[in-house]
Formats: structure tokens, C-alpha cells, sequence
């Protein structure tokens, strides 16, 4: 199965940039989007062949994600059942016979790091979410986790080590993920790659490559033997992230 999450960074203007296009050529079997910035009834995103699941912020304009399927899951759920971190519109999750399926913009610790100590609080919430799944059956999870886990994973490792994304708090909390059962798919193929997922709008660090890797699918370290091929698709435009894929035999 071909499995590809892109944070487009408001749908209906990534719309606007090719996504179509790009949605045809990647051909994925599940393709998940971060940050659609919609509420019900802003888009007719029309998909031949996929069945849609959205998630929304109660917020208007805000973060949000969504699940298009080609195959039909037995179950599912928006939010990892925990009122205080399930407004936001963060997680959906798809039940398959032999996986779960989870798509997640994790939250961003923001300027300043304000939202730092809950973000913490979020990331003990998901893992936990996540390891109970795990004990029913594997699990792929993707998505914008808003963390650049190890040096490599960013063009400007010592200038950006206290600033969101890259602090010792958030990077410690992926270690406690990995740690928790899961494998980073594309470090795992890939373990001296440099490549990039995101980079800001700003000072043309697109152009000049400045990025960071925060675009993430991690599986059960039980499906590693399925790992075929993962991605970072840098040639996609459209937003200020571009598409990552999973290929797993699965």
C-alpha cells in the first residue's frame, strides 16, 4: 500500500496551487492532509474513488485534518478521546483489518514557546493513545508532528536549538514515541539522508534549502519488515510543506 500526509497549509488555497494534480500523480492508496484550515460545507473537494473523513477545529481557520481512502475501514474516530486536547480538529484515525491508521497535526509550541507546557501535556496524551492502539493490532501514523527530531533534520541545527520545534522538550518527546514501539520510517531506510519537508515562507529558505524534516510516518516497530520505500516528495509545491509517502507491504 502507497500511503502519503502533506500539511497543505489551508486546502482551499493549496487548491488554488495544483493540488489536484500533485492528489493524481502520488496515486496513494490512504492520503492524509494536515492543516486544511475548513470548516463543514467550505469545500467540494471532489475525489473519485476515495472515501473522505474530516476532522475540524471548533476555531474557523484553523489547523483541522482529513483522510481520503481508497479502501473502506471497518471504524473511524476523530480525536484520541481526551475532551481537553479534541477541539482542535488534530487526529483522525482509520481501522483497517490488520492496522490502524493515524493521521495527527501535532500542535505547535508556538513564539516564545507559550504553548510549550501543553504540548507536552498533548504529547504524553497521543503516545499513550497510540500505545493502546498498538496492543490491539500495528499501527501507521503520519503527519506534521511539528518536531525536528535529531540534528539532520534541520539545515540550522545550533542557531534554532530553543526555538519550537527543536527544543530538548519536544525533541525528548519523540524519543519517548520511538521508544514507546514505533520506528521513524524514512530514518530507517534512510539514516544519513539529508532531506527536508518543510521550510518558511521567509528569507527564500525554500530556494536556499534551509528546511527541516517535521513530516514524519512512524509504524509499529512490528511492521518494519514491511517497510518497502518512504519519500520526501521536494519537488511538489503547493505549500510550505511538501508531501512525504510510505510504501509498505502490507
Amino acid at each position: 500500500m502507497r500511503f502519503v500526509s502533506w500539511n497543505v497549509n489551508g486546502l482551499r488555497a493549496c487548491v488554488e496551487k495544483g493540488f489536484a494534480d500533485s492528489f493524481a500523480a502520488l496515486d496513494a492508496d490512504i492520503f492524509c492532509i494536515q492543516e486544511s484550515k475548513l470548516q463543514e460545507g467550505q469545500i467540494d473537494l471532489q475525489l473519485p474513488g476515495y472515501t473522505q473523513y474530516w476532522n475540524y477545529a471548533e476555531k474557523k481557520g484553523y489547523s483541522g485534518t482529513a483522510v481520503f481512502t481508497k479502501k473502506a475501514p471497518l471504524a473511524a474516530v476523530n480525536g484520541i478521546g481526551i475532551d481537553e486536547h479534541d477541539h482542535e480538529g488534530r487526529v483522525i484515525t482509520l481501522e483497517f483489518d490488520n492496522f490502524y491508521f493515524t493521521d495527527v497535526y501535532t500542535p505547535n509550541s508556538q513564539d516564545g514557546l507559550k504553548r510549550l507546557a501543553y504540548r507536552c501535556e498533548w504529547e504524553d496524551a497521543f503516545r499513550a493513545y497510540l500505545t493502546g492502539l498498538a496492543k490491539k493490532k500495528p499501527v501507521v501514523v503520519c503527519g506534521d508532528m511539528n518536531v525536528a527530531h535529531e540534528e539532520i533534520d534541520l539545515k540550522n541545527p545550533k542557531s534554532n536549538r530553543k526555538n519550537a520545534g527543536f527544543t530538548d522538550e519536544e525533541r525528548g518527546k519523540m524519543t519517548d514515541l520511538l521508544a514507546a514501539g514505533f520506528t521513524d520510517t524514512y530514518r530507517f531506510l534512510y539514516p544519513e539522508k539529508v532531506e527536508y519537508s518543510w521550510w518558511s515562507y521567509r528569507f527564500r529558505a525554500r530556494e536556499k534549502n534551509a528546511g527541516w524534516r517535521i513530516d514524519y510516518f512512524l509504524v509499529s516497530d512490528a511492521l518494519k519488515p514491511a517497510i518497502k520505500e518512504a519519500k520526501i516528495h521536494t519537488d511538489i509545491f503547493g505549500s510550505d510543506h511538501c508531501p512525504v509517502e510510505l510504501e509498505l507491504d502490507i
